[in-house]
């Protein structure tokens, strides 16, 4: 089924924190923008799907931080 509009959104918002860009890349080699809802959604990541978040050097740690989280809670809001 893939990663719907709630859950997309919710990675738009922490990649959308930081300036500079971010991509996300799916196993199978699929990459997009990690600020566009529709491209993550297209990524029809389903779960257990391995995905790799590539950004500045700069922005690594704390992004790592922030999606570690959000995946760590299964998407809950806090």
């Amino acid at each position: 089924m893939g990663v719907h509009a709630r859950p997309a959104a919710m990675i738009v918002r922490i990649a959308s924190h930081f300036s500079g860009e971010i991509w996300v890349t799916k196993k199978d080699g699929e990459r997009v923008n990690a600020k566009s809802i529709m491209g993550i959604m297209m990524l029809a990541a389903a779960r257990g799907s391995e995905l790799t978040f590539e950004c500045s050097p700069e922005d690594a740690p704390e992004l790592e931080k922030q999606m570690s989280d959000l995946f760590a809670s299964k998407f809950q809001d806090e």
